[in-house]
């Protein structure tokens, strides 16, 4: 999937989700205009909502297929908010598949199995360990009767929350500095495209995930990247 005329898409797999949807969408709509501040805040409601971007994907997808085959077939579709409706039909599929464990490798007990063995393994000591196997344990418990799908995203977040203050306090005011100015170097090609609550969100995964990353721990998510 190419990127959009003369703009190179970051490293950063937390962008990757933003530019990846553009690309995907200007490329079906067949034009070379950009998504609106309106359009990056309907991206970042998904994302937010854990929506697995393949999932995005497929309803945009089958929301441009089906306007091709429509009597408006002839108008362009001005706005990624034409398509809100068939991602929320795509993710709500995807919700009943994973339900059923009908997902290889994405039901939500062999999601929260393989986070909680991410964090017995991670690289940490003294109390941050002792933190990660209490999370780690719940993690299990919710494996083997798992919450209700919409509500394991929002406890993960929250728990995340609480294991990323007690990592950043690991590490040294230098690394945290090092951290937050790579990924505002790769996010500077965003920094007049994307409105402020949008760019501040992805900088903020992006800072939660380096940091994570120094201990070896995965976002704490059922759908990953």
């Amino acid at each position: 999937m190419s990127a959009a005329p003369g703009f190179s898409v970051p490293p950063d797999p937390e962008a990757a989700y933003y530019q990846t949807i553009e690309d995907f969408f200007v490329s079906r709509r067949g034009d070379p205009l950009f998504l609106s501040n309106a359009d990056w805040l309907l991206i970042r409601g998904w994302r937010t909502a854990g929506t697995p971007l393949r999932v995005v994907l497929r309803g945009i997808a089958d929301a441009l297929d089906g306007h091709a085959h429509s009597w408006g077939r002839h108008r362009k579709v001005g706005s990624l908010a034409y398509c809100a409706a068939e991602v929320e039909v795509a993710r709500d599929r995807w919700q009943r598949a994973l339900a059923l464990g009908e997902e290889e490798g994405n039901a939500p007990h062999a999601a929260l199995t393989a986070l909680a063995d991410a964090l017995d393994d991670a690289a940490l000591d003294g109390d941050a360990r002792a933190d990660a196997a209490i999370l780690a344990l719940d993690l299990r418990d919710w494996a083997r009767s798992p919450p209700p799908l919409r509500e394991i995203e929002a406890r993960l977040a929250q728990r995340e929350s609480a294991l990323l203050a007690r990592l950043r306090g690991l590490l040294s005011a230098p690394r945290l500095v090092e951290l937050e100015a790579t990924a505002d170097a790769e996010l500077a090609p965003y920094a007049t495209r994307m409105p402020a609550p949008v760019l501040a969100q992805i900088r903020s995964d992006s800072i939660a995930r380096r940091v994570l990353a120094q201990f070896g721990i995965p976002r704490l998510s059922l759908f990953g990247s």
